[in-house]
C-alpha cells in the first residue's frame, strides 16, 4: 500500500479565500498528474487546481462553497511510489504569471522536497480562465452526488469559452474521457437548433428577496390571475423582440366633428360612439396599405406569415387587471357595428366573462388611454403580433394652417413594432399614411 499524502492548494499569486465552484472528483476515484481536482473562482479569473502525481483519493476535506488560499487542504491522496508521475518543475527564470491580475493564465511553480513535509504535496494551479469566461460547470455532480464529467483542463477551458456545459457531453474518449471533438460537435448540434435556444433568451438573474419591512409597515397583495399571464407574456415579448417606438400626431379635428355628428343615430341605436371604432377603421386601411404589419414571423424566423384577415385586439382596462380580446373581421363592419362590439366585448372583460376565442387570432392591437391621459407611451408588442398602436388623449394645439395659427384637435399615436420585420422608414410611412386616413377619413374610402 502507498503513502499518504495531504494535497493542499498551490501559490496561486494574490488570490485569497478562493470560493470552490466545482469538486472534479471522489472518494475512491484514481487520478492521473494534471487530473483537476478541484476549481476556484475569484473575482479576477476562474482557475483548476490539478494533481501533481497519480493516486486514489482517499478523503476529501473541502466541499463545494468553501473558500481557500494558498496551503489549504483539497483532500489526502494515497500515492504509490512506483507509479507516480511528478510534474516537471517550471524552466529556471519562467515568469510568475500568477502573480499578475491580468494574466489569463496562473501557474505556479512546482516546490522543492525542501519546501514541503514529505507527506504535504503541493499542486501547480491549471491554466485559468479569464474573469469574462462564464463557469458554465457549476452545475456539475460534486462530491458525493454523482461522477463529474472526464475531462482534462484544456478541455474544460475549451468549453468554458464556447459556454458548453460539460454534464450535458458524452465522452467518445478512453473511460468516456470527454474529448475537444465532443466539445464541438455538441455545440455545432446545438447551434443548429435555434428554436430550442431562444426558447431559454437570456440566463437573467433571479431578483433578490429584500424585506420591506425593515424600512417600514407593508401590505402583501397577491397578483391577480390576469395580472400573473400578463407578467409573463409582456416579460416574454419584451426580451425576445427588439422593440422600437414611433411616435406622431394626427389632426383629428374634422374626425371629431363627424363623430360627434353621428352620436344622435349612435343613440337611437343604443350604441356609444367613441373614437376608436374610427381608428379601426382607419388602422384596417393602413394595414392594408402596408401588409407587413398585419403579419407574424415565422418560429423558423426565416419566413413572414402574411394575414388576409383583419382581427383588432384592443386593450380593455378591468379590475383584475388588462385584457385584449379581439374583434374579428373588423374590415367587414361599419363603424356602429364595431362600436356596438366593442361596448359589449368590453362589459363581459369586466364581468370575467370572456371565453379563450375571444382572446384569440389577433393580427394588430391597438391600446387607447385617451380617456385616461398622457401625451405618448411605449406599448409592448402583443406577440407574434409585430406591432401595437397605442393612443394617448387628444389636445386641442396651436397648428400653423393657410398662413394662420389655429387651434386644432390633435391625436397623440405611439405605434411600437418588432425591429426584426419591420425597419424605422417602414414605420414612419405607416405612421404617416395613418394619421393622413385620421385627418381626412374619406381616404379610407379610396
Amino acid at each position: 500500500m502507498g503513502r499518504e499524502s495531504v494535497v493542499v492548494v498551490p501559490d496561486i499569486g494574490d488570490f485569497k479565500d478562493v470560493e470552490i465552484i466545482e469538486i472534479l472528483v471522489n472518494p475512491g476515484d484514481t487520478v492521473k498528474a494534471e487530473d483537476s481536482l478541484i476549481s476556484l473562482e475569484s473575482d479576477k479569473a476562474a482557475m483548476e487546481i490539478p494533481s501533481s502525481m497519480g493516486g486514489t483519493v482517499k478523503e476529501l476535506k473541502v466541499k463545494l462553497g468553501d473558500r481557500v488560499s494558498q496551503g489549504s487542504p483539497i483532500l489526502t491522496l494515497i500515492v504509490d511510489d512506483a507509479a507516480a508521475e511528478p510534474v516537471p518543475a517550471a524552466a529556471p527564470g519562467a515568469p510568475p504569471e500568477a502573480r499578475e491580475p491580468q494574466a489569463v493564465a496562473v501557474s505556479a511553480p512546482v516546490p522543492s522536497p525542501t519546501s514541503a513535509p514529505e507527506d504535504v504535496v503541493e499542486t501547480p494551479a491549471a491554466p485559468a480562465a479569464t474573469a469574462a469566461a462564464p463557469a458554465v460547470d457549476r452545475a456539475e455532480p460534486s462530491s458525493g452526488h454523482g461522477v463529474p464529467p472526464h475531462a482534462s483542463p484544456s478541455v474544460r477551458r475549451f468549453a468554458r469559452e464556447l459556454g458548453a456545459d460539460l454534464s450535458r457531453i458524452s465522452g467518445t474518449g478512453t473511460k468516456g474521457r470527454i474529448l475537444k471533438e465532443d466539445v464541438q460537435a455538441f455545440v455545432k448540434a446545438r447551434l443548429q437548433q435555434p428554436e430550442r435556444a431562444s426558447s431559454v433568451a437570456f440566463g437573467l438573474p433571479e431578483a433578490v428577496e429584500i424585506d420591506y419591512s425593515q424600512f417600514g409597515a407593508i401590505e402583501r397583495q397577491p397578483l391577480s390571475r390576469i395580472n400573473k399571464l400578463s407578467a409573463a407574456a409582456l416579460h416574454r415579448a419584451w426580451i425576445t423582440i427588439p422593440h422600437v417606438t414611433q411616435h406622431d400626431e394626427a389632426d383629428i379635428t374634422d374626425l371629431e366633428a363627424f363623430r360627434v355628428a353621428l352620436k344622435p343615430e349612435a343613440e337611437r341605436k343604443q350604441i356609444k360612439l367613441t373614437l376608436l371604432p374610427l381608428v379601426m377603421k382607419a388602422v384596417v386601411a393602413a394595414l392594408k396599405t402596408f401588409p407587413k404589419f398585419n403579419a407574424s414571423l415565422a418560429a423558423n424566423g426565416e419566413e413572414l406569415i402574411l394575414k388576409r384577415y383583419y382581427h383588432l385586439g384592443f386593450a380593455v382596462d378591468t379590475p383584475d387587471g388588462l385584457v385584449v380580446p379581439v374583434l374579428r373581421d373588423a374590415d367587414q363592419k361599419s363603424v356602429f357595428e364595431i362600436a356596438a362590439e366593442l361596448g359589449e366585448v368590453g362589459s363581459r372583460a369586466r364581468g370575467r366573462k370572456l371565453r379563450n376565442p375571444d382572446l384569440q387570432g389577433g393580427t394588430f392591437t391597438i391600446s387607447s388611454l385617451g380617456g385616461i391621459g398622457g401625451t405618448a407611451f411605449t406599448p409592448i408588442v402583443n406577440a407574434p403580433e409585430v406591432a401595437i398602436l397605442g393612443v394617448s388623449r387628444a389636445q386641442t394645439k396651436p397648428v400653423y394652417r393657410e398662413g394662420a395659427w389655429q387651434p386644432r384637435l390633435m391625436l397623440p399615436l405611439s405605434l411600437s413594432y418588432d425591429h426584426r420585420v419591420i425597419d424605422g422608414a417602414e414605420a414612419a410611412r405607416f405612421t404617416a399614411y395613418l394619421v393622413q386616413l385620421l385627418t381626412d377619413i374619406r381616404r379610407v374610402l379610396l
